[in-house]
Parts: C-alpha cells; sequence; structure tokens
C-alpha cells in the first residue's frame, strides 16, 4: 500500500496508506481533511480537489486535456506541480507521494 501525506494550508501533515488504485482524492476524503471538498465527486468537473504535488511529480502521468482545463479555473493560484488529486491513481511507484493543500478551493 502506498503511503502519501497531506501537507495542509497550516503546514501540518497527515500521513495514510492508500490502496492501489484509489485516488489521492479518495485518500483525502478518508482522512476527513476538510482542504480536498470533492464537489463533483471524482468524475473531475470541479476542480475542488486541486493540489501542490511537492514530491512525485515526476512519477505522474501527464495532465491530460480535461484536467488541465479545469486547473486554469481552480480557486487557488495554479502552479506548475498543480494536479487535481482525483486524477492521481495511487500505485506502488507513488509510495512517498506528498500533496500540499491550496488555502482555498472555493
Amino acid at each position: 500500500m502506498p503511503s502519501i501525506t497531506f501537507i495542509l494550508p497550516d503546514g501540518e501533515r497527515r500521513t495514510t496508506e492508500a490502496a492501489v488504485g484509489d485516488t489521492a482524492m479518495y485518500a483525502a476524503l478518508s482522512l476527513g481533511l476538510d482542504g480536498v471538498v470533492a464537489e463533483c465527486g471524482g468524475n473531475a468537473v470541479c476542480a475542488t480537489c486541486h493540489v501542490y504535488v511537492e514530491h512525485g511529480l515526476e512519477k505522474l502521468p501527464a495532465v491530460a486535456a480535461d484536467e488541465d482545463d479545469l486547473l486554469d479555473g481552480t480557486a487557488a493560484e495554479r502552479l506548475p506541480n498543480s494536479r487535481l488529486s482525483c486524477q492521481i491513481k495511487l500505485s506502488s511507484d507513488l509510495d512517498g507521494l506528498i500533496l500540499r493543500i491550496p488555502d482555498r478551493q472555493v
């Protein structure tokens, strides 16, 4: 099971293990993190699961066109390491992934 760490806007770190095949969004929701809203339930239509990839970006697949479009409309600033956590499918290769949650999603 890959380990994933979320850095909250206040700097607190929360780490969990997630099942291979789950999304980073689901891992955040299972931790009860307020910073990942996930209004669309992981269907890549709302961008309220926006995160900054602090470690492991090079291991992720390229941003798909629909994710790219949504990242242009995030509430917090889009950065080069911005991703939608609903589009990050966890694998053993992503063990140690670190994601920072923006200060706002809506």
